[in-house]
Parts: structure tokens; sequence; C-alpha cells
């Protein structure tokens, strides 16, 4: 087995978990090479630190698979990994079902993406490590899963940083284009073939789950006050009134007035709804996007409850400001503004705009429900460029929640590239 000898002055990221290795930090190979291949990585005195398969071609030239140096990566070890995967899901998640089960990295496979939707898998490849080992990835799936189709989705550009071309197609048994799942209790459609990445986002499923506090509580803010009533039987009992006096027949009554923008396939707004949302605003630029919303929004009986906008957020959001609308919650869920280092400065820009004009859109002492992908966009920054656009706003605001990925998404120790998304819930108040 070849060996790669890094340098004596690096920074010791591989000891402390992360599992790739740069070219930057390599000082040496013995032994010839062939890409994808398993090498063993050593410190620059010999000392054996891990082992991966390595590509030549790409910066990061080793992905680490185990720090055992007698541990063989052969068919059981693919098989070992996987099933470990599947029973951290069985334990954490709540719908194991319908979930990411296995996240790279994080599960010790480096570059494999695997979603499963109920008995259709569907399996993203990132590394030229794994490509080469697809038939046992594809077996030891089918042994832990036994799911009735895999497919793959390779069109992704960041494969070609490993010399791979894209590409997507079934590997193995029959794939439906659509599919259909739970989570939260709730309904979905999820296209596997054409949807964006694997066709769903499962990181913010526990996420759409917090806003469950925030959808009711708000009828006497909207003028409505319990009062009492006598039926035809003399018995008492409470009704909604409005300020007109008038009983309110609408269930809702109590319910939050919200506005969501990026809705994709429409997951912010079906939870608001399920908790109890009056009426919600459904926000996105691509008219597939609100058509898949739609769909699954009929799905589960909320249709009545939901308006649906084609526009560019940032534009909507400025239009409403300056006519002078409102709504109890905002929610912004954007994708990724930041895909590089290069691109924070701009990324910095959006999130500030969406945002401000966003907390501006809250009626006071409602909340702003917010969040970024963008790994790029630290924590740190990403609180920074909220409170920002606080201050230009003229609002205070009360942080009630803040989270980051869904336990099927978990971070390894050491690499800070998995803590990617951010996820906050802020009160708004005036600043007078």
């Amino acid at each position: 087995m070849a060996r790669i000898l890094l340098q004596q002055h690096r920074k010791k990221r591989l000891e402390a978990g992360h599992p790739w290795v740069f070219q930057s930090e390599v000082m040496s190979i013995e032994g010839e090479v062939q890409p994808g291949e398993v090498v063993e990585v050593a410190n620059h005195k010999g000392h054996f630190l891990a082992k991966g398969y390595i590509n030549p071609a790409s910066q990061m030239i080793v992905r680490i698979l185990s720090y055992d140096p007698k541990e063989e990566i052969d068919y059981s070890f693919f098989l070992r990994k996987i099933r470990e995967a599947a029973q951290f899901r069985q334990r954490f998640v709540e719908n194991p079902q319908a979930c990411r089960v296995l996240y790279g990295e994080a599960d010790f496979l480096p570059g494999l993406i695997v979603d499963r939707y109920n008995d259709i898998l569907v399996v993203q490849v990132l590394s030229l490590g794994i490509e080469q080992r697809m038939d046992w990835v594809r077996d030891a799936l089918v042994e832990v899963f036994q799911p009735r189709g895999i497919y793959l989705r390779n069109d992704v550009p960041v494969r070609e940083l490993e010399g791979l071309p894209q590409g997507k197609g079934v590997l193995y048994g029959e794939c439906p284009s659509e599919v259909e799942i739970e989570e939260n209790g709730l309904t979905y459609i999820v296209d596997v073939v054409n949807g964006q990445k694997t066709g769903f986002f499962y990181d913010q499923r526990e996420n759409r789950a917090a806003i469950a506090p925030l959808m009711t509580g708000w009828g006497e803010s909207h003028g409505i006050t319990l009062q009492e009533t006598q039926d035809e039987g003399q018995a008492t009992k409470l009704v909604p009134v409005d300020k007109r006096g008038k009983i309110v027949k609408n269930p809702f009554w109590d319910g939050a007035e919200v506005l969501e923008c990026f809705t994709h396939t429409g997951s912010f707004t079906l939870n608001a709804c399920k908790h109890g949302a009056k009426k919600v605003t459904a926000l996105d630029i691509s008219e597939h996007a609100i058509e898949t919303a739609k769909r699954n929004i009929t799905r589960n009986g909320f249709l009545h409850r939901v308006d649906f906008v084609v526009a560019n957020a940032f534009d909507y959001l400025r239009e409403q400001v300056a006519a002078g609308k409102s709504w109890d919650v905002v929610i912004l869920d954007p994708p990724a503004f930041a895909k590089s280092r290069n691109a924070v400065k701009g990324a910095v820009r959006g999130y500030k705009d969406i945002n401000l004009n966003g907390m501006k859109l809250v009626r006071q002492g409602g909340y702003l429900v917010t969040a970024s992908c963008s790994y790029h966009m630290s924590p740190e920054l990403f609180l920074e460029t909220i409170q920002q656009a606080a201050l230009d706003a003229k609002k205070l605001l009360r942080l009630i929640e803040w989270r980051g990925a869904g336990k099927d998404h978990p971070q390894i120790s050491g690499a800070e590239e998995s803590d990617y998304l951010k996820f906050a819930i802020f009160e708004v108040r005036d600043r007078r």
C-alpha cells in the first residue's frame, strides 16, 4: 500500500478528526498510486495516522475511511458502515423510512450521500473512491435496506472536481419518478428524478416542527375576543367575536398570518397550517416549485388557507414594505447565497436585504424565522448580518431558537464543513 507523508508544520486537522487531506498538506508520496485506491496517511516521521482513498486530481487528495491500520477496506467494511448508519437513524429519527440514511463523511463513508424515500433510495456519489466501489455500495444498500429501487442523482457540478462526469439514472430495481413520504405527520410528493439535489431537503425536519408555538395565540391582536353566549338550550359557551361584535366562524381565528419566502416544496407552509395558522402566503420565484407546493398543500387539505405567489423574494419583500403590509410570522429559507469564499460579501448583502425587509414586515411582537444553508456564511457572520439588518430596520430582536441541521445530518468532530445550516427564530419588536 502506498503511503502519504504529511508536512511537519501543518495544522493538525487530521488528528482532530477532519476527514480530508489537502494537497497543500502533503510532504511526499511513497510508492506508485492509482487514482481511487486506498493509501496510508502518516505524519512526517512516518507514524500511521489513517487510511483512505486517494485522488491526485483533487484538491482533497485523500478522503479518510479508517484510523485502524489493520482494517480492510472491502465489501464487509461498506456493509458494516451502512448498517451502522441505518441503526443510528433508527435510534434518533422519528420516521427512519424518510430521512438521510448516509451523510458522507459524518457517517465515515466520504463522498456518499443516500436519502431514503420509503422503499426508494436516492444516491449521490461525490468522490472517485466511492465511484470505483459502487458495486459494493449498491449490494450493501440492497442488503441493509432491501429497497424496491435505487436512483443515482450524480447530476451535480462538484463531481467534476473529482474528474467524474455528471449523470443520473436507475442503479438498481425499479424507480418511479415521484414518491410519497411522510414527515412531521405531513405528506409530501418527492420528485426523485428532477427535484433539487436528491429531491427533498431533510435537514430542516426538526426546524420545520419548531415553528409550532408561533402559529396560535394571535386572535386578540387581530381584534378577536372570546365572549360568553347562550345556545338555544340556554347553555353558556365561549365564542370568538370580532370588533364589530360578529361571531367569527373561521375555526382558525386564533391562528397566525404567515409569509413564507422561498417555499420550494411548501414544507414550512405545511407545518404552519398543521399547527393552526389562519392564512399563509407561500412565495417562490419558480413556477414549478409553486406547483409542487400547491400539490403538497392540496394533498394535506390546507389549500383554502394558502395564497401562492410567483415572484422574486427580494423584490416582493421591498414592495410589501412600501405598501405597508405586515404578517405575524415571516419565514425566510433561501438557497445558499455563498457557494464559495469569494461569494461571501455578496451573500452578506443578500442575507441583510431579505432579513431587513422581512423583519420590517413582522408585526410588533411577531416572529422572524430565518435560515442560511451557506457553509461559507459562518454562524457568527450570519448573526452579525441579522443584527446589522435589525439596526437599520430600527428593530429589537429576541433570539428564541438557534438550531442546525437535523439528527440525520450529524456533525463530525473537527470538520467545520459539516456545520453549514443556521436556523433562528427571533421575536421582533420596534425600537422606539
